[in-house]
């Protein structure tokens, strides 16, 4: 099964950190937290990833490129200026780095890859940005059984996100930054390939009419996780997935 990693993004919120690289290349003990969540879907069996490029999207290429390279056994031969994989000693990942667009906003983004997702294929989608420890399998099954286009991760927050109304493990309807304790979109979702038929443009926002429009139709799903959860909005947020990396990490389960 695939996963979808949205990583074009400014990450303004984060300025201090995303001048010069975009925010999932943010270190989280001394890896970048893009490959913290690749290491945890890898985890439940997920080893093809579609990372969806914008802002310094060259700063992802060449790590992976790097990553590949650094943890590999090779032959050099500096007569002819080539170099020979001997052993890979990293993980069994295959990896499409697709340029998205350095302005789409994140529907624009999953638009951009549909030709590398088959008819009716359900495939796993996330953020680059945020970690969890979210059972993947539960979330798939739920997906899978009802038939939704798109199931989300529902989380417990009282935080700037839009929430969520939630009848059982539908989704009934989106509202814009509470300000009491309410389920939020956790981030972690499962989609159809029917979903691109709810995304317009470059300049779709998935997280507005193409959720709401399968909200009102029944549509879309939501696994309520009460675990571990944190996404990485702020250097303060940056801070705290340190300290919790330097202790317990609740992710880290490779």
């Amino acid at each position: 099964m695939k996963c979808v990693i949205l990583a074009g993004g400014f990450g303004s919120r984060i300025s201090e950190e995303t001048h010069d690289k975009p925010k999932p290349m943010v270190e989280i003990g001394n890896k970048p937290i893009i490959w913290h969540i690749m290491k945890y879907y890898h985890h439940f069996g997920v080893k093809e990833f579609i990372i969806c490029l914008g802002y310094k999207s060259e700063v992802i290429k060449k790590f992976f490129i790097d990553y590949y390279i650094y943890n590999a056994d090779i032959e050099i031969n500096p007569y002819q200026t080539e170099f020979k994989l001997l052993k890979n000693n990293s993980e069994d990942w295959t990896i499409k780095l697709i340029e998205t667009g350095k302005n789409s906003l994140t529907g624009g983004r999953i638009k951009n890859i549909k030709k590398y997702i088959k008819n009716d294929e359900d495939f796993f989608m996330t953020y680059g940005d945020g970690l969890s420890n979210v059972d993947l399998n539960k979330l798939l099954n739920l997906h899978q059984k009802n038939r939704f286009i798109a199931t989300l991760t529902s989380i417990s927050q009282n935080q700037k996100f839009g929430k969520l109304k939630i009848n059982k493990n539908k989704v009934l309807n989106f509202y814009e930054k509470p300000k009491e304790d309410f389920k939020i979109n956790g981030g972690f979702f499962v989609l159809n390939s029917k979903i691109f038929n709810y995304i317009k443009s470059n300049k779709t926002v998935f997280e507005k009419e193409p959720l709401e429009k399968l909200a009102s139709i029944g549509k879309l799903g939501a696994h309520h996780h009460t675990g571990f959860w944190q996404c990485m909005d702020s250097l303060r947020d940056k801070q705290t997935l340190e300290f919790i990396w330097q202790k317990n990490p609740p992710w880290k389960i490779w």
